[in-house]
């Protein structure tokens, strides 16, 4: 999963996350990632409009978003 999060960081990717909260509530945010150390990493929270912490344990699914290019026509 960590691998995962230092590419899309790296690719200065979009990604959906299903992420896990301490009280155990499931959301589906929209982030940009910012930094990644250790079991932690810092992004932009579409969802919330604001910069979050999230713990990587507590990612349970993490998908690219993937923008598809409009065409001129």
């Amino acid at each position: 999963m960590k691998e995962q999060l230092i590419k899309a960081m790296q690719r200065n990717q979009l990604v959906n996350l299903m992420y896990a909260s301490k009280t155990g509530e499931i959301t589906k945010r929209r982030v940009k990632i910012i930094k990644v150390v250790n079991n932690w990493f810092q992004a932009f929270c579409f969802t919330k409009q604001s910069k979050r912490t999230f713990i990587i344990d507590n990612v349970l699914a993490v998908a690219p978003l993937i923008q598809k290019e409009r065409g001129v026509v």
